[in-house]
């Protein structure tokens, strides 16, 4: 059997661990905030609605994908594709191909980001494997003239991140949502992973600062992990409602 991503691959290891994944959620979500495109996603309502919700689809989505067979991968891409074509339709817009860009990316650069925090530093060939999972993803999703290599991609990205993303009213009442949703402490928790794992311009736009008060908490953290004890930390941090979603990424797909 044919899998979209090879069963050996870094990407996987990357994707079947909720800490990763978390940290992956962490950075979509300041970036979905500052994406000029943002409208888009308020436009049908199920942002604002349910922020955390609609980005741990977005997440889910890669996922699955990344765990699936080559078939059922083309599948759910399709379906994606299928599902934003119909929300240009109710607009009489077109969704403009750098905002499908920005969401790729994001989950290339934050992919590479989560798993070095989390774990260790990546290779060359293995920075260029993830890339070249998502740019597969991208070319099915029919996006155009994406970067050759993951070297090539790197000057791409920065300028997106210059060029695509403002602070505006909706970067405030997204904000405002996580607050809501969340509760102060977790909140307090997603900013600070934020501050660990987003790139300069993007904290810099959401003036997160430079404390990264998580870092030595992480490291309690992975010895927790060591003796098992990690999902008691979890059940007090994560929100109630997704605790089911997200101890099942833990368990590898096939």
């Amino acid at each position: 059997m044919e899998y979209f991503v090879d069963e050996q691959s870094v990407v996987r290891k990357i994707w079947c661990n909720s800490d990763t994944i978390l940290f992956i959620f962490a950075g979509a979500s300041a970036e979905f905030a500052l994406n000029k495109a943002v409208d888009w996603l308020y436009f049908t309502g199920r942002l604002p609605a349910d922020p955390l919700g609609r980005l741990f689809s977005t997440v889910a989505y890669a996922r699955l994908i990344v765990f699936s067979e080559l078939n059922k991968a083309h599948q759910v891409i399709d379906k994606m594709y299928y599902i934003h074509s119909a929300v240009e339709e109710k607009r009489a817009m077109k969704i403009p191909d750098w905002a499908y860009r920005d969401v790729l990316f994001m989950l290339i650069d934050y992919s590479i980001r989560s798993y070095e925090i989390l774990e260790r530093k990546l290779t060359a060939p293995e920075k260029e494997e993830v890339y070249i999972v998502f740019k597969r993803m991208g070319e099915r999703m029919q996006l155009k003239d994406l970067p050759l290599t993951y070297i090539k991609w790197l000057p791409v990205r920065e300028q997106h991140l210059k060029t695509d993303m403002m602070y505006s009213k909706h970067t405030a009442d997204l904000y405002k949502q996580y607050k809501k949703h969340l509760g102060f402490l977790r909140y307090f928790l997603l900013k600070q992973s934020q501050v660990l794992v987003v790139p300069k311009q993007v904290n810099r736009l959401l003036r997160l600062g430079s404390m990264k008060l998580l870092k030595p908490v992480i490291f309690i953290y992975k010895f927790f992990r060591l003796i098992k004890l990690h999902w008691f930390l979890k059940n007090i941090i994560l929100p109630a409602t997704y605790k089911a979603q997200i101890k099942a990424l833990d368990i590898a797909a096939v």
